[in-house]
């Protein structure tokens, strides 16, 4: 059988950690980001965990877990 093809723009996206969570950046870190406060600065910092229902749809387009 031939080798499954990865979606490399899922894969770019997202991390898969040891529990098979999936971890995605902030988003709207791209510019215009002096106006924020600083409680969302800091929060755009950190990863967050993709939810239940939107990982299960991701995990299809990573055949092999990333």
């Amino acid at each position: 059988m031939p080798k499954l093809k990865t979606r490399k723009a899922a894969a770019k996206r997202v991390k898969i950690t040891a529990k098979k969570k999936l971890m995605r950046r902030e988003t709207g870190q791209g510019h215009f980001n002096a106006r924020d406060a600083g409680k969302t600065t800091r929060s755009k910092r950190s990863d967050s965990v993709v939810f239940k229902t939107d990982a299960a749809n991701i995990k299809l387009n990573l055949p092999y877990g990333n």
